[in-house]
């Protein structure tokens, strides 16, 4: 019999953008724009097709598959929105089939003076050691910081509103 473990843990990551929260929230929700900015080039695509339904209850569905030739899947469900504020979703990550971990995440947006603050918090289960909360965390570091290139690209690359 295999061992099995489960792993709680909580990350916060926080952002400012020199952007209107609107452009922020624009980026996050955009289905466009999402596959821009959220795609890891180390991962390619493992015959998927991504999908976003931006809406409470709605979805976010896609997956990859990395260098060593390991497909991931994630599958979300949209909990709450509220426009230029909030987001926030469960999701479940797997790997080869099998279910690495299940979150729930928020992403508040924050008017600043000057710009966003963008705070992304993750309360996650990570199952039977396979994948780690530090590892995510990082990862999601990555992401973040692919958002803020994909913002201060020329506006023609970017969701006008």
């Amino acid at each position: 019999m295999t061992d099995r473990s489960v792993r709680h843990a909580t990350f916060t990551i926080e952002r400012y953008y020199p952007f209107a929260p609107w452009r922020v929230f624009a980026a996050l929700t955009d289905a466009e724009a999402r596959q821009i900015w959220m795609n890891d080039p180390d991962f390619t695509s493992d015959g998927s097709a991504y999908e976003l339904d931006f809406r409470v209850g709605g979805y976010e569905r896609f997956g990859g598959r990395t260098p060593d030739g390991t497909t991931h899947r994630c599958a979300a469900l949209i909990y709450d929105i509220v426009p230029d504020q909030r987001v926030i979703y469960g999701y479940e990550m797997y790997a080869d089939g099998t279910r690495l971990s299940v979150s729930l995440a928020t992403v508040e947006i924050a008017s600043l003076a000057d710009g966003t603050r963008l705070t992304y918090t993750e309360q996650g289960a990570w199952l039977d050691g396979i994948d780690s909360p530090e590892a995510r965390e990082g990862g999601w570091q990555n992401v973040l910081d692919r958002l803020g290139a994909y913002l201060s690209a020329p506006p023609a690359a970017g969701p006008r509103r």
